[in-house]
């Protein structure tokens, strides 16, 4: 059984610190570039969270009409990091409240992976019993040789050796965020970590062309 991904959201909240001076003045230069991948795979409907300069953002970017999307914007007053943004903008990504598969991004990642080679996964999370995730890891670039997690037989381990980096593309159930109250600011990871010890995270790698966009050079 496969599915066609519909919604995806893409972390646009932070300033990008690394990415100064650049960031100072233009919040997530990337951002266009993700909007036109997801687009071309067939994504109608994309969230973007902002914070840092998220009036110039929307303003910058428009209704998606460009690109044959609906750009819908998820405002914080201060960025509420990634499982808080998400609990942020749960009305656009599950209006009827009964649990949607959507892939989410950050904004600094440059990649050529295949979102439509989600399909079957997001299909397979649908029709599990419980909430589940699925992230796309990479092998560990430089600046993180220790990498986030290890992978056996399509799922992802807390101890298995040896241990990829996650790149920043997963596959979400909207239910795992349903009782996180909105305003409030949480991370990501622990979710990643609680999943994967209860044995609903699955994962793959993704050894082609990835890069961590975190300095203007």
């Amino acid at each position: 059984m496969t599915m066609s991904l519909k919604k995806a959201m893409i972390f646009a909240a932070s300033r990008g610190k690394r990415m100064r001076s650049l960031t100072d003045t233009c919040p997530k230069p990337l951002i266009e570039w993700q909007i036109e991948r997801l687009a071309r795979t067939g994504f109608d409907t994309i969230v973007i969270n902002h914070a840092w300069r998220g009036k110039q953002i929307e303003a910058t970017l428009g209704d998606g009409s460009r690109w044959d999307v609906r750009l819908r914007y998820s405002a914080e007053h201060e960025a509420l990091e990634t499982a808080g943004g998400i609990a942020q903008a749960l009305p656009f990504l599950d209006e009827k409240e009964t649990g949607e598969i959507f892939v989410a991004v950050r904004g600094d990642p440059f990649a050529d992976f295949d979102y439509a080679a989600l399909n079957a996964r997001a299909a397979q999370l649908a029709a599990a019993a419980e909430s589940g995730m699925h992230l796309v890891m990479v092998p560990n670039p430089a600046f993180h040789p220790n990498g986030d997690f290890g992978l056996v037989d399509g799922m992802l381990s807390l101890d298995a050796q040896p241990r990829f980096t996650f790149g920043n593309i997963g596959l979400y159930d909207t239910r795992m965020f349903h009782d996180l109250p909105r305003g409030m600011r949480r991370a990501l990871t622990p979710y990643h970590r609680e999943t994967i010890a209860q044995g609903h995270a699955s994962g793959e790698l993704y050894e082609g062309l990835w890069e961590n966009v975190g300095t203007p050079a």
